[in-house]
């Protein structure tokens, strides 16, 4: 499992104030009201920060961190991932799992076939899609409704799923 999360990442400045636009890549943008620091990922090394304000403008998050207080601090960060750890997390409910947890499940069918390993989640507007790839093979698309998906064992990292006619 992860020990951290992905929420966001930055895709430009917003300002000349040292905010910067935010695309969230969490099922909850307001979440970011609630959180108070973040772990900036450039790629190279990893930076706590701790947020002192939070905007929405359409489909992006603005945020303002402390002591980052112009355009050019904030301007080398474009394209960086802003992580939390799990404590930061927000709360799953019965039956929900974090994305990151789910990649590189091992995918077996109810009847004991190795089905592949799961490489993606495809999240469409009615339900998940679960993406999954052997070698050799093509690859299989596994919407996750309860129909299909019989357990999710995240620590012993497989997940039973119940081929419906047709999927294949």
């Amino acid at each position: 499992m992860e020990d951290l999360l992905q929420v966001g990442v930055i895709t430009t400045t917003h300002g000349v104030r040292g905010e910067v636009k935010v695309f969230p890549t969490t099922d909850d943008p307001a979440r970011f009201k609630k959180l108070k620091n973040v772990i900036l990922d450039t790629g190279k090394d990893r930076r706590d920060l701790e947020i002192t304000g939070v905007k929405f403008f359409k489909n992006m998050v603005i945020l303002k961190f402390k002591g980052l207080d112009n355009m050019n601090d904030v301007e080398k960060f474009r394209q960086a991932k802003l992580l939390v750890t799990r404590e930061n997390a927000v709360e799953l409910g019965e039956d929900e799992y974090f994305i990151a947890d789910l990649i590189g499940l091992a995918a077996v069918s109810d009847e004991g076939e190795e089905l592949g390993t799961v490489t993606d989640v495809l999240q469409t507007g009615a339900n998940d899609v679960y993406v999954i790839s052997k070698q050799g093979e093509a690859e299989l698309l596994v919407p996750a409704i309860h129909d299909c998906v019989k357990e999710v064992a995240v620590r012993e990292g497989k997940m039973v799923l119940h081929l419906l006619p047709g999927l294949r």
